[in-house]
């Protein structure tokens, strides 16, 4: 791989001949196009291509957050690539030969903002999840105005709900809903904070599975 310092026309991106142009984290780089191989990949090989294909798959809806809200995005790795990396060493264990998400494990968010004290969530009539937590705004560099959000996952459906900015840490409480769709379905529920700024965040809390009513 190459970076272009410069040309007469500028960075490119695409394929030209042998070679492929693109734009990676601010720069312009070439590479050649990989040769096929002709090996057959290894059992070793193909459980962690799973691993990986599983947990994009899994991330995909959050790389909005996650690119925001993941770590420093210092060195060469993205936030994005962070949360994956992070999410198949930490995250997955196995069932037999098959892996699966560890949903207590799970990070959706990581931060050094002060993080939620004593939060809690229960599930009320409605497809509501109503959410309470402790008053710690003096702790740290925590706030009164840090916004609280939650992240709802239903397995059986494959979906993601995203709930931004639902109180501030002051509140001390908040109801997040729930589409019809949802209603007696279990789901996995994380909650963050992140600061006025939107330029930090906590590392997420994980708050159980609820069947929603």
């Amino acid at each position: 791989m190459a970076r272009i310092t410069k040309g007469i026309l500028g960075g490119f991106s695409g394929k030209v001949g042998t070679i492929v142009g693109a734009n990676w984290r601010g720069q312009d780089i070439i590479r050649s196009i990989p040769k096929p191989s002709s090996k057959q990949p290894t059992d070793k090989q193909l459980l962690q291509q799973t691993k990986f294909s599983m947990v994009i798959s899994f991330l995909q809806p959050l790389k909005n957050i996650q690119t925001k809200y993941f770590g420093s995005g210092s060195g060469s790795k993205s936030r994005v690539n962070m949360a994956v990396s992070y999410t198949i060493s930490e995250a997955l264990q196995m069932n037999g030969d098959v892996p699966e998400l560890v949903y207590n494990k799970v990070l959706i968010t990581k931060g050094d903002l002060a993080g939620f004290q004593n939060v809690a969530a229960s599930p009320q009539t409605g497809n509501i999840i109503a959410l309470s937590w402790e008053d710690n705004s003096a702790q740290g560099n925590a706030d009164t105005a840090d916004k609280a959000n939650a992240v709802c996952y239903c397995e059986e459906l494959g979906t993601f709900e995203i709930f931004e900015s639902v109180a501030e840490r002051g509140a001390l409480t908040a109801d997040v809903t729930m589409p019809a769709s949802y209603t007696g379905k279990e789901i996995q529920v994380w909650v963050f904070f992140r600061n006025a700024k939107e330029t930090l965040a906590c590392n997420s809390a994980y708050l159980g599975a609820y069947t929603l009513v």
